[in-house]
């Protein structure tokens, strides 16, 4: 019974408290931060209690490294989004002045507003990272490698990605943010996808047929993962899978192994990256 209600609804549960909370206390400036904790917290416990793959469960150390990867590539991220509002919320703003595109919905429902930035911002972050598998350069500039070179994913790989790749992570929210000046949505599309990207990554069984139309399961990012490279260039879209199905790279089928090759990489070689490719890499563009 306690499995059937997780399957089904522990997705769309985590989604409703949070963007519940979002709505309820859009003033909160810690909501982020226990909302990030609580939804890590809750997948985690599941992962060690009932893991989907009880081969790829991590042990104290691999979580404890990814947490540190995620410490740093936060940072950056914070480091990037500081610097894209102090340099660019002025000429965007003037920009879309000028081109007569200050159009954005203020008056419209907060949600409505909420579910069109998510979109639009998810839409951006698709083609730029459809873009990270084709061309081998932007593969290596971003480090995108070092995100997919884990054998065993768990909901905390979600932030276990290059600082180098913080850069272009959060250049799409922030370019609809300081394009549009959508204002406080784009705080609730950031708790949002929060949750998308634990769950993409975690080592839980759940429903994908039906919230899986829209929103990116599990099962379809863990194909994403794969080490086979025809499977690893499918289902882009981390947070909306819905991209994915317009422009026809959706995918569903069961993956074996993920990693970028027969070997996982230390942590060290991980940041290195961007500079050397592991000699096993199986899924780079252009191997």
């Amino acid at each position: 019974m306690l499995d059937r209600m997780l399957y089904y609804g522990l997705h769309p549960t985590l989604i409703l408290v949070v963007v519940g909370t979002w709505y309820f206390n859009r003033d909160w400036g810690d909501a982020y931060l226990l909302m990030l904790l609580g939804v890590q917290l809750t997948l985690g416990v599941l992962e060690y209690l009932r893991p989907a793959r009880p081969h790829w469960r991590q042990s104290a150390g691999e979580k404890f490294r990814n947490v540190c990867i995620w410490a740093v590539s936060s940072a950056c991220a914070v480091f990037f989004g500081t610097w894209y509002a102090q340099n660019l919320a002025a000429p965007l703003t003037d920009l879309r002045i000028a081109l007569h595109m200050d159009i954005w919905p203020h008056d419209w429902p907060i949600l409505v507003q909420l579910v069109m930035v998510f979109l639009l911002s998810e839409f951006i972050w698709y083609w730029m990272h459809r873009a990270e598998h084709r061309w081998r350069w932007m593969w290596r500039v971003t480090g995108h490698g070092a995100h997919h070179s884990f054998k065993r994913l768990e909901a905390i790989n979600f932030g276990a990605n290059h600082p180098f790749e913080m850069l272009f992570i959060v250049l799409p929210t922030a370019l609809v943010e300081l394009f549009f000046g959508v204002g406080i949505a784009a705080a609730g599309v950031a708790m949002l996808t929060l949750v998308q990207v634990g769950v993409a990554h975690a080592n839980i069984k759940m429903n994908s047929k039906v919230i899986g139309w829209v929103l990116t399961t599990n099962d379809y990012h863990v194909r994403h993962h794969s080490a086979v490279l025809e499977e690893s260039n499918t289902n882009y879209g981390c947070s909306i899978i819905l991209w994915d199905r317009v422009f026809g790279t959706f995918a569903d089928s069961y993956v074996v192994e993920a990693g970028t090759g027969l070997t996982e990489p230390t942590t060290w070689r991980k940041f290195l990256m961007p500079f050397k490719e592991p000699e096993d890499s199986a899924v780079a563009p252009g191997r």
